[in-house]
């Protein structure tokens, strides 16, 4: 199992991105900490996770004392995969669907910068839609896509 996590940070000269390890974090509080650290200050940082091209996490964390807003596109990733299992339990919320598929969490994550929430949901749900895909949509209507392919060439 291989995820890619990018912390993208909006600065006062622009966009920013770092790739993050996540191996070691345990609480949706580890990975908050992360994204803080990372965004150095910055007016706006989103963490996007993908992995195995099986679904997307999206968290924000950008007071030091606020609680991190979390979305995370398949509910039933979270049984399989640890990463997804911290996002779902940092979803303060509970979801009242029956449905694993549904997604988790906060879906206007990312509203402020570009994707409302009905437009991200749309994006996961739509079949044929890879994770990555979801992700590079999102950093496009933000105007971060070029540090994030940045940090995905080889």
């Amino acid at each position: 199992m291989s995820y890619f996590a990018a912390v993208l940070a909006r600065t006062a000269v622009g966009w920013t991105a770092q790739e993050l390890d996540l191996d070691s974090v345990e609480t949706i509080d580890d990975i908050a900490e992360l994204v803080r650290d990372a965004a150095d200050g910055a007016s706006s940082a989103v963490l996007f996770i993908e992995e195995d091209d099986e679904y997307v996490g999206i968290v924000r964390a950008d007071g030091p004392h606020d609680e991190p807003r979390v979305f995370l596109s398949h509910a039933s990733s979270a049984a399989e995969y640890d990463l997804a299992g911290i996002l779902a339990d940092g979803v303060l919320e509970e979801d009242d669907e029956d449905d694993e598929d549904d997604p988790l969490g906060d879906a206007g994550v990312v509203a402020d910068i570009g994707t409302s929430a009905r437009d991200l949901l749309a994006l996961v749900r739509h079949e044929g839609t890879l994770p990555s895909d979801v992700i590079t949509a999102v950093c496009e209507r933000a105007g971060c896509l070029e540090a994030l392919e940045a940090l995905r060439v080889p």
